[in-house]
């Protein structure tokens, strides 16, 4: 929907958070290797999960392994490749591949044919693949066919474009599978979800939280089937800033009615 509403607003209650990462938490940069996410960000990031008992995950097109190094120090449950890899709470790790029959041919088959697209790379994430142009708009057309082709020739994929990049992944793997997978289980499970991304892969995530109730926002200009939205990275940072000091002062008067309470009960 084009006209998002574009305050998402302050909110309690039962909520489970999901926040995509490149786009969203962190600016994109030329090459992914050189994104970071603030260190206030990822702090505000844990004082909303503690306030929430745990309810936060990073869900993103990055594997794991890269998420864990651009949330350090902290342990978030984690999606990555569109949820074709997930970490739960508990450190417990589930992953979708594919068979050796198909990802050795693919990954030769990709390979030969960026080889004649200058700028082009490919980047090889275990049961997925990536080919980002960003270096190379020109190649559009041509990444795009090549990706075309590949699904044509191995049905088990499925192609997801993104910003400069087209992504070949196993069929049935995207982000708003990944969120109803986290909220069938604690401490996920009976919250009503919310998720902020930028991308076109991140509109599978909202259709599932719209569907469910949910509070989906869109980061950035552009076509969506969120119901909010922010502007740019700068404004997650102080949305996320005001929802966790928004809930820390709820959580503290609530606290201080409590005391309040057992405090006359002790005098009665």
């Amino acid at each position: 929907m084009e006209d998002a509403l574009s305050v998402p607003p302050l909110f309690s209650g039962n909520f489970a958070f999901f926040f995509d990462l490149d786009g969203t938490l962190a600016g994109i940069k030329p090459h992914p290797d050189d994104v970071c996410v603030p260190d206030d960000v990822l702090a505000r990031l844990a004082l909303l999960a503690e306030m929430n008992d745990g309810a936060l995950a990073l869900i993103s097109g990055r594997s794991i392994a890269e998420l864990e190094r651009l949330a350090r120090p902290y342990n978030f449950p984690l999606a990555g490749v569109h949820g074709a890899e997930r970490r739960d709470i508990n450190g417990q790790t589930e992953r979708v591949t594919l068979p050796e029959n198909v990802l050795l041919p693919l990954e030769r088959e990709l390979r030969q044919g960026v080889s004649t697209l200058g700028g082009v790379e490919l980047e090889a994430k275990g049961m997925a693949f990536a080919l980002h142009y960003r270096q190379a708009p020109q190649h559009e057309d041509a990444v795009f066919a090549l990706a075309k082709k590949m699904v044509t020739r191995f049905p088990q994929l499925a192609m997801q474009p993104g910003k400069c990049v087209v992504e070949l992944k196993p069929s049935g793997i995207h982000k708003g599978a990944a969120i109803e997978a986290f909220l069938k289980t604690p401490p996920f499970s009976g919250r009503k979800p919310v998720f902020v991304g930028d991308d076109l892969t991140d509109e599978h995530g909202f259709i599932v939280v719209n569907r469910l109730g949910g509070v989906s926002i869109k980061v950035g200009a552009g076509a969506t089937q969120a119901k909010w939205r922010l502007g740019s990275v700068s404004d997650v940072h102080q949305w996320l800033e005001r929802i966790a000091d928004y809930q820390q002062q709820e959580q503290r008067a609530l606290t201080n009615r409590r005391d309040d309470y057992e405090s006359l009960s002790r005098s009665i």
